[in-house]
């Protein structure tokens, strides 16, 4: 429980005092049930709805864009594709990488 302190004119201070009173509660609980009254009426009011409901998607909004903040801060870069294609080796000699193999016409010269 929260304690606050309230300044009152001295009129109203009077006038609440006087309603406690006669109503045979304290000046604190005679508060109290006046905050929570107004508060179940606050509660009915669309309008108040509507801009809490702007609060929350403007809190959304800002959570998300932190989040992408903290990812792209935290998450390593990927590497970069290469700006050349590669070609596939397929049925390589080691040392021969990258070089495609001799063809049969090629070899003909040589026998």
């Amino acid at each position: 429980m929260k304690a606050i302190a309230l300044r009152l004119d001295d009129d109203l201070h009077a006038q609440l005092q006087v309603i406690a009173q006669l109503q045979g509660v304290t000046l604190t609980e005679l508060i109290r049930t006046a905050v929570e009254t107004y508060l179940d009426q606050a509660r009915q009011a669309p309008e108040l709805a509507a801009k809490a409901q702007g609060v929350l998607d403007d809190i959304e909004a800002e959570a998300a864009s932190r989040r992408d903040a903290i990812a792209t801060l935290f998450t390593p870069p990927t590497p970069e594709a290469p700006d050349a294609p590669v070609t596939p080796i397929t049925d390589a000699k080691p040392g021969t990488r990258g070089r495609k193999p001799p063809t049969a016409s090629l070899l003909a010269g040589y026998a």
